[in-house]
């Protein structure tokens, strides 16, 4: 696909969207919709932001993080998780997005095989780096809305890249930052200890507006089974990521 490109250190900066998102909009399974051109959201980069943290009570809670202020140097390393049948295991939950461009393009955005994408160029998406370790700023896509009509729709999804399922040991939440408007947030908050990976929202064109619907459905397999379901028709294979 063409996306080989690594990202050039200090250039982030490029794809700020320029505004602080002051307010929220959470979306449910009931109230699970919203249109980014209501909200004004319809030039400029729509930032997508994965972040989780272990849940408390798997992890000590409060005895856990005072244990990493006596001993800073822990703060960076990551969290470790008790699994179902595999002891202690790091969680390292990834973001990625499919894509299908108005001319019947399709491909997908994501860490593995360092797919990062372009902003400027088709699919005018691009993913800003790959955090392993559940840090606050997580993992970012870019969408250059810009280029909105060349876009028919997306899935974003997180996954996880060991063998290990652990989504029910984590809180982990997608928020949509637009260059206008209210933040859109949706909280991956159900218990799901065997998948693998979750389809977490859409964006797709409906009757000329850009319509974001929450998804938030877990499966056992990864992006192959995310395909089926949601009909993109691509080819898979194994793929993997460079450790550093």
């Amino acid at each position: 696909m063409g996306f080989w490109d690594g990202l050039m250190p200090g250039r982030a900066a490029q794809f700020d969207t320029g505004q602080s998102a002051t307010s929220s909009i959470v979306l449910t399974r009931r109230n699970a919709t919203v249109s980014l051109d209501k909200q004004g959201a319809v030039s400029g980069n729509l930032r997508v932001n994965l972040s989780w943290r272990m849940r408390t009570s798997d992890i000590g809670g409060r005895s856990s993080q005072s244990g990493r202020l006596l001993r800073p140097f822990k703060l960076f390393q990551p969290d470790v998780v008790q699994a179902h049948t595999q002891g202690m295991v790091n969680v390292d939950l990834d973001l990625g997005c499919m894509y299908e461009l108005t001319d019947g393009t399709k491909g997908v955005v994501q860490p593995l095989g360092n797919l990062t994408g372009d902003l400027q160029g088709p699919p005018y998406i691009r993913l800003s780096g790959d955090d392993r370790f559940g840090a606050p700023s997580g993992e970012t896509l870019y969408v250059n809305l810009d280029h909105r009509d060349e876009i028919k729709r997306l899935l974003f999804f997180v996954y996880i890249y060991d063998q290990t399922p652990a989504f029910d040991r984590t809180h982990a939440k997608v928020t949509l930052y637009p260059g206008n408007g209210p933040r859109i947030e949706i909280e991956l908050d159900e218990r799901a200890p065997e998948a693998r990976s979750c389809a977490v929202l859409t964006v797709e064109r409906v009757k000329d507006e850009l319509i974001v619907r929450r998804e938030v459905k877990f499966v056992y397999g990864f992006q192959s089974e995310l395909d089926r379901m949601y009909g993109f028709g691509m080819q898979w294979g194994r793929g993997y990521k460079t450790r550093t």
